[in-house]
């Protein structure tokens, strides 16, 4: 075997970090191993996981060639609403921008600079970029942000103002700056502003797990290339990923899909990954991964992401859970946040077992039983922005390593601030979940059941909006929780695969101009979503209804993730499915990892803003010419040349081959001649 077949997979998620080595010639694994992901010190758990798949395997480290690296860290983030506090500068755009694309409840609280300048349609200034307003503002902005995210109106056909700004705040500030061309070539300003603030708000992440993760290997001898899989299954060189994390949004969802395509003889099948945080479902067409061609969506942001075609939705094996109690039916709620499995957490702080013990003696049942909080990060690490009262809780917390909720947070003013912190990713939460359930019921044994077990009988005693009692039992909440994960997750596979299917709109043909609609068929349908959660014979109360509604999922299940042999026998029985637990489902994310290549994308957009003159947008802004052909060829040229620097930023080494594709819009003009609009040159360089 070649030193170059040979690559190290690792998948770092929100629970475990795996590890695989694969040889590429043969199509091989030679060894797995997994380890706890540390959130506090992610080179720890990576550290682990290198070292547990180099003992199994048993070579020299040195014949590696390549370490690939996939994460579900930013998904994860995104989903559950976690990262930095970014500012957002808005150039040109109207003051209703942020009603739009969902770019309000994005940014939430933090900050928005809205200043003038931006292009018009054609690349020309619509206004002169007000430099001076942006440096006004960014005074009261002094240790309150921790990157910046810049949208320019028409930014992809004139970049400039965006470049200016970015110098500026870069120059200014010393903080990472990300602009919205860098990122997307698409129209609709809103939504490219959107994918910006995504990504400003994950840098810090993914920075401080590249770090990890290179310090490990130099640390174990590794002499090779760090590489980390963007959200389509292709690979990025680690540097370059640093800058544009966003593209990372479904790297591990990704690496799982591609992971099932490398262990799967199955050509047409869905698969579902479940893990800590999310579940991740795909379909795969003559065993290829598909892309989607409108951005990806992740917990539900559309973005302009280019990323496999995956469905991520907040549902894991360690999703929150708790009692819905604003309703009289009562009921779990499950997601989207995750939180640390009470079971894992006493195999760490054995102490819990005790606080666990007295809270269900206590005679009256509490809100904050059973749940606990530790501090994320480290004393010097605590950010300036934070509030008073944020700041005191953090020290206070880090200061203890771990506490009840209920004696850290006293009063609703505190339970509001630690809510926060966990909302910044400075604080993790830990309570009952499904993986306690699992524990339960004797489903799963990894952890420490006892600690599931107090976790169950104080989830039990929680009060409904009727006021009634949970569950009689901690083995009753426990099946209750694994009911909600079943249905919830049969709920999602059909939705999916309903939106998937290209006879949706037949099935429906009401909803053809409700595209969204489309998107949740079942979920948004108390007739079919009783179909799948109920029986498809059987009402609320368990009586025989007079019609029977029958829903299959008619292509195979694969099931991917640590506990999908634990989940899935239930979910795939429940949609009458054929379920398939490869081998290695466990890691496939890291063996999807270790199988990627470098692929990059580029396109160059030809307009013609008047008769006989055609405008070429390159990177550098602008180029007019007067000849169609001559700006057909230079855009050609400049896509060729802008994807090969590109792949070769993006870690590519070797031979690269690039094809090109081009799509001319034009209307008819008389019967002879047609009227040029616009034309789009796509250049893809691969490495061979």
């Amino acid at each position: 075997m070649g030193r170059m077949s040979l690559v190290l997979g690792l998948d770092t998620g929100g629970t475990f970090t795996d590890a695989v080595l694969l040889d590429k010639q043969s199509r091989t694994v030679l060894a797995t191993a997994k380890a706890l992901t540390t959130r506090a010190d992610l080179s720890v758990g990576v550290g682990k996981a290198i070292e547990a798949v180099l003992s199994e395997w048993g070579g020299d480290a040195a014949a590696i060639s390549r370490v690939n690296l996939s994460t579900t860290l930013a998904t994860n983030s995104v989903v559950e609403g976690i990262g930095g506090r970014v500012a957002l500068v808005l150039i040109g755009f109207d003051a209703d921008v942020l009603n739009r694309a969902g770019l309000g409840a994005a940014i939430n609280q933090d900050p928005v600079l809205q200043i003038a300048g931006g292009h018009k349609p054609d690349g020309s200034e619509q206004a002169v970029l007000d430099i001076t307003a942006l440096t006004a503002e960014l005074t009261e902005l002094d240790g309150q942000v921790s990157s910046f995210a810049v949208a320019g109106h028409f930014a992809t056909r004139n970049p400039v103002h965006e470049k200016a700004v970015r110098d500026h705040l870069s120059q200014t500030t010393g903080l990472p700056v990300t602009c919205s061309h860098e990122l997307s070539n698409a129209l609709g300003g809103p939504r490219r502003a959107l994918t910006t603030v995504l990504n400003a708000r994950l840098i810090s992440l993914l920075d401080r797990l590249i770090k990890s993760t290179s310090f490990q290997i130099e640390q174990l001898g590794l002499n090779c290339a760090l590489m980390v899989v963007k959200g389509d299954g292709t690979l990025l060189q680690a540097d370059y990923a640093r800058t544009r994390p966003v593209e990372t949004v479904l790297s591990g969802p990704a690496a799982s899909i591609s992971g099932a395509a490398f262990l799967v003889g199955e050509e047409d099948v869905i698969v579902s990954d479940i893990g800590g945080t999310t579940t991740d479902i795909a379909r795969l067409r003559g065993g290829v991964v598909q892309t989607s061609a409108d951005g990806a969506i992740v917990g539900g942001w559309r973005t302009n992401v280019e990323a496999a075609h995956i469905r991520t939705f907040g549902l894991g094996g360690d999703s929150v859970v708790c009692v819905n109690s604003r309703d009289l039916k009562g009921g779990i709620c499950l997601g989207p946040r995750r939180a640390i499995p009470l079971s894992l957490l006493s195999t760490q702080q054995p102490q819990i077992k005790e606080i666990l013990r007295q809270q269900t003696e206590q005679a009256i049942a509490q809100g904050t039983d059973g749940r606990f909080v530790l501090a994320m990060v480290k004393a010097e690490a605590v950010p300036k922005w934070l509030t008073r009262s944020e700041t005191k809780l953090l020290y206070q917390l880090i200061e203890m390593g771990v506490a009840a909720l209920a004696d850290i947070a006293t009063t609703q003013v505190a339970l509001g601030a630690v809510d926060r912190l966990i909302t910044r990713g400075l604080v993790m939460l830990s309570c009952f979940t499904p993986t306690d359930a699992a524990h339960v019921l004797g489903q799963f044994d990894e952890f420490d059941t006892y600690s599931a077990e107090l976790g169950a009988q104080l989830l039990a005693r929680q009060k409904s909006g009727s006021g009634s009692q949970l569950a009689a039992d901690g083995l009753e909440a426990a099946r209750m929780v694994i009911d909600a994960l079943t249905n919830h997750s049969a709920v999602a596979l059909m939705d999916a695969a309903l939106a998937d299917d290209r006879t949706a709109n037949a099935i429906t043909g009401q909803m053809k101009n409700k595209p969204n609609q489309n998107e949740y068929l079942v979920s948004s349908s108390d007739v079919l979503r009783g179909a799948v959660t109920k029986g498809r014979d059987r009402a609320d109360d368990g009586t025989k209804t007079a019609v029977e509604i029958a829903l299959k999922l008619s292509l195979p299940l694969v099931a991917l993730g640590a506990s999908a042999a634990t989940y899935y026998p239930a979910i795939s029985q429940r949609l009458s499915a054929e379920l398939i637990v490869p081998d290695h489902a466990e890691v496939a994310g890291a063996v999807g990892a270790a199988a990627g290549d470098v692929r990059q994308r580029v396109e160059v957009l030809v307009t013609q803003p008047s008769i006989g003159l055609f405008r070429v947008h390159l990177a550098a802004g602008p180029h007019d010419v007067k000849s169609r052909e001559k700006a057909l060829a230079l855009a050609r040229a400049a896509a060729e040349t802008s994807a090969e620097a590109r792949a070769k930023a993006a870690g590519a080494v070797g031979e690269l081959s690039v094809c090109l594709s081009e799509t001319i819009d034009q209307v008819p003009v008389g019967s002879e001649k047609c009227l040029f609009l616009q034309a789009t040159i796509t250049a893809e360089a691969n490495a061979s």
